[in-house]
């Protein structure tokens, strides 16, 4: 199974101990569901990253006094910029 996180990683799971098989750090939280396809019969998987919306606005107004001045989520995902960065990428890993 793949999954990705909020600090940048996709990572590849056992689906029945849940032991981590594989590792990648994107320069961005991952934002998008893990896709797989086939293409010239070789699989690949493929990933948006880039934090935007909610979780963007935290990290893209790093002046703001109190980290919940009335911003809803804001202050929830404020420390998200210690772990990742802004910016969008598409991270695809052929299998």
């Amino acid at each position: 199974m793949f999954y990705g996180t909020l600090e940048g990683f996709i990572k590849a799971v056992d689906a029945h101990t849940g032991r981590e098989l594989w590792r990648f750090k994107n320069p961005s939280g991952v934002i998008g569901n893990v896709n797989t396809y086939k293409h010239d019969g070789k699989q690949y998987i493929s990933v948006l990253s880039g934090i935007g919306g909610w979780a963007g606005i935290g990290m893209a107004i790093p002046s703001l006094e109190d980290d919940t001045d009335g911003l809803g989520a804001v202050g929830a995902y404020r420390a998200l910029s210690n772990w990742t960065n802004l910016g969008g990428v598409l991270s695809v890993f052929s299998l």
